[in-house]
């Protein structure tokens, strides 16, 4: 077994689990015969604590089936826990040291909000993480994701709204004012003038567009369009003790221009017998949203990536994911500079939902960077991909060509634009 030739213990169960010093649940699983790799996975957000979750879903058996130790932590707080889930799953990376000894090497793994913290694993950790595999991840990083759903969220308000309390900042009561947005947006996709509307709110926040045969906005999800515009902000504005978004200096007619969707919201707006440069006007004066700079600082801290890449990452997204849109696959792309741009590849999967990945997708992609990690090269062609993930028996794979817009909030390892003065040094 390649664990003693390692030096390491045999595992006296094939199951363990414990709790951090923060107090933070862990699980891990041992396979019986261990290959020498350990996959940490990072589970996306959670409004309640829960059991930790080991691998994406419909992988984990056959994870252990081929040799791979699985471990991860529960983080110690629920929510937006960024801030915590760090420090916790390399806790968990300790307990398991203190098991079985060093691994062989870590890949570290996540979704939506875990792809987040699997790219600040990489990037603050490389000495003890090898590779990174972040799926549908938040990967914009907490300030230009969140002011990127402000920016959809303001349209909304302003052009939908009219006399209904829908809050855009200091939220008092998410899943209320989640239900007052869904009530809307149902009501507004009934009428040409909801649809046009709706969709140049979604082009400025780059909210993914239904297909050509759904007419419009017929075919919209109230409920995503709510959470992938609206949340999780009054948990992330407890967290970081004040607003930490902001639209100051936003021009929303250069944003619809450059989103690639101009003619599309156009052509909805003539077929409503609507003024778009009148919305587009009510919008460019309407008063503008300042953020708190030690908010800022705080949601910077946990977590805007800096782009220092030095080992090999491999995120992967689904072009049609309502919650985590897939132009934040390339403000990272855009953070990572110079020669650290050859330990970045992307993977799209033509697929909708939000983390609808198949299980055979997810191990194609693993299987994709240890084939980096040991060949120095990438085999991340959709073809590729596809094929690996075929071999695999567990599902079907839509890999694609493809390239998402320019993401239209970048908020990078400098200060933002717009960013208010004053905000602490990091």
């Amino acid at each position: 077994m390649l664990g003693a030739a390692l030096g390491l213990a045999a595992p006296s169960s094939a199951e363990q689990s414990g709790l951090t010093g923060s107090g933070a649940a862990w699980a891990l699983s041992m396979p019986q015969r261990w290959n020498g790799t350990l996959l940490i996975y990072s589970h996306g957000y959670s409004a309640a604590l829960r059991a930790p979750d080991l691998a994406p879903r419909g992988t984990e058996d056959w994870l252990l089936a081929h040799g791979y130790a699985l471990i991860a932590s529960a983080y110690s707080s629920p929510g937006w826990a960024v801030a915590e889930a760090v420090p916790d799953q390399m806790a968990a990376l300790d307990a398991f040291a203190l098991q079985y000894g060093r691994p062989q090497r870590v890949i570290a793994w996540g979704s939506s909000m875990g792809g987040l913290i699997t790219i600040a694993l990489a990037e603050q950790y490389p000495g003890r993480i090898a590779a990174a595999l972040p799926s549908c991840g938040s990967i914009a990083g907490s300030l230009g994701m969140m002011n990127q759903a402000l920016d959809g969220a303001f349209a909304v308000k302003w052009l939908l709204a009219g006399d209904a309390d829908i809050q855009l900042v200091r939220i008092d009561d998410d899943r209320a004012n989640a239900q007052r947005v869904e009530a809307l947006v149902e009501r507004a996709s009934r009428s040409a003038a909801g649809r046009a509307r709706l969709a140049l709110a979604a082009a400025v926040s780059q909210w993914p567009m239904p297909d050509e045969a759904d007419r419009g906005f017929a075919g919209i999800s109230p409920r995503d369009f709510a959470a992938g515009v609206f949340l999780p902000r009054h948990d992330q504005e407890q967290r970081a003790g004040g607003v930490f978004s902001w639209n100051s200096g936003v021009d929303y007619r250069r944003q619809l221009h450059r989103s690639g969707q101009a003619m599309r919201v156009r052509d909805l707006y003539r077929a409503a017998n609507l003024s778009l440069s009148a919305d587009l006007g009510t919008l460019n004066s309407a008063p503008r949203i300042a953020a708190d700079p030690a908010a800022v600082s705080y949601m910077r801290l946990h977590y805007v990536p800096t782009g220092e890449l030095t080992i090999p990452v491999l995120s992967y997204q689904t072009l049609g994911d309502p919650l985590t849109v897939a132009s934040q696959q390339m403000s990272y792309a855009s953070a990572v500079r110079g020669a650290e741009r050859a330990n970045l590849a992307l993977g799209w999967v033509q697929r909708a939902g939000h983390c609808e990945f198949s299980a055979a997708e997810h191990i194609a992609a693993l299987q994709s960077i240890e084939a980096r990690l040991r060949d120095g090269r990438w085999q991340s062609s959709p073809e590729r991909l596809n094929s690996l993930a075929a071999a695999t028996g567990l599902g079907d794979a839509r890999f694609t060509a493809q390239h998402a817009a320019n993401f239209l909030r970048p908020c990078g390892r400098a200060h933002c634009p717009g960013e208010p003065v004053g905000a602490p040094a990091q």
